[in-house]
């Protein structure tokens, strides 16, 4: 047993000069002493040979080596994480570098601001189709196949029209939301009809072939072209503030009647003049009017009873004259240093 102790005591003296400066030298460590085959396992397991009298004062001083062997492959890892953290050039008291936040894109913020003034007015928000048929959006609103006004629109048909199937078509205003929603619920109606819409128009800085609107719908007893000029008035207002001018054209569509068109005082020039508005000091932005009685006749509401009023305008051009955007093609083209101006709200 004196030989035994004796190994015990010459491991020891190796376990504590032990050093390790790198992941590799302390995985050395750990085989050689604590590993399966290591040192520590051969050594107790000569436990085997102690006379029983002794086996409780040989089993603590066994316990007590590989408690030493454990301490030290502790040791020596603590030591070489806080060198390999003394020699970085990191600083970990340094906070974590911010994660990116995205933003709503620019359409997105105008149109939910437009939806939130209208709702607070009291409409509630409509949501149709994009291809739609030939009657929710010509016919319904008053414009029958040979009516001159469907040249305005340069329609993207999906399937052309036969003496026994309707026309299909990207629509090209929400009016057809309108027209749905008249078909389907009685008066009162006070709705807005946000979303995407489609003309076949060359695309530059000042068109495209897609873009954006958000349409309105007020039918009750008693609605005033006075109602529609002072809804139209609040928002103006919300939307661009208290200073901002205002007036009414008088205009032709043919599902209002009487119409107009909506001009405010240029944004970007406060209406001193520029190409934005022409050098006039005003740019359009809407068009509205009373419904038409036809358009209320084609949907079974009693014109004599109910009147009402629609207006109509596009996110772009709202867009653009509050964040001074010159060009629409910018909405559309998904560039980062474009987008990432814009903060959410």
């Amino acid at each position: 047993m004196e030989q035994l102790l004796q190994q015990i005591e010459a491991v020891k003296a190796e376990i504590a000069a032990s050093v390790a400066t790198t992941p590799s030298e302390v995985e050395q460590y750990r085989i050689k002493y604590l590993g399966t085959k290591g040192l520590v396992k051969q050594i107790m397991g000569e436990m085997k040979n102690v006379p029983n009298e002794q086996k409780k004062e040989f089993g603590q001083i066994l316990n007590a080596f590989k408690i030493l062997a454990e301490d030290k492959l502790v040791e020596l890892q603590a030591a070489f994480e806080q060198g390999d953290e003394a020699s970085s050039n990191i600083d970990f008291t340094l906070p974590g570098d911010a994660v990116p936040v995205g933003t709503r894109h620019p359409l997105n913020l105008v149109r939910n601001q437009m939806v939130s003034i209208f709702k607070r007015l009291g409409f509630a928000v409509a949501e149709g189709p994009e291809v739609e048929d030939d009657w929710h959006n010509f016919g319904a609103m008053n414009l029958p196949l040979d009516h001159p006004a469907r040249d305005m629109q340069d329609t993207f048909y999906v399937q052309e029209g036969t003496e026994t199937e309707s026309a299909w078509l990207l629509r090209t205003h929400t009016s057809s939301v309108q027209a749905r929603v008249m078909e389907t619920q009685k008066p009162p109606i006070r709705v807005i009809c946000p979303g995407r819409v489609y003309r076949n128009e060359t695309i530059s800085a000042r068109a495209h072939c897609f873009f954006h609107q958000v349409e309105g719908l007020y039918i009750d007893e008693n609605v005033s072209f006075a109602d529609l000029k002072q809804t139209l008035y609040f928002f103006v207002q919300e939307m661009f503030g208290k200073e901002v001018k205002v007036r009414f054209r008088p205009s032709y569509f043919p599902f209002t009647e009487p119409s107009a068109e909506m001009d405010i005082s240029c944004q970007i020039c406060s209406g001193k003049g520029c190409n934005i508005c022409k050098h006039t000091g005003w740019v359009e932005i809407l068009g509205s009017g009373m419904v038409h009685p036809k358009v209320l006749e084609n949907f079974g509401i009693d014109p004599e009873k109910y009147t009402g009023f629609a207006f109509g305008m596009g996110v772009e051009r709202i867009a653009q004259l509050k964040y001074q955007v010159n060009d629409l093609r910018l909405y559309s083209q998904n560039d980062l240093r474009f987008l990432q101006q814009f903060k959410s709200v």
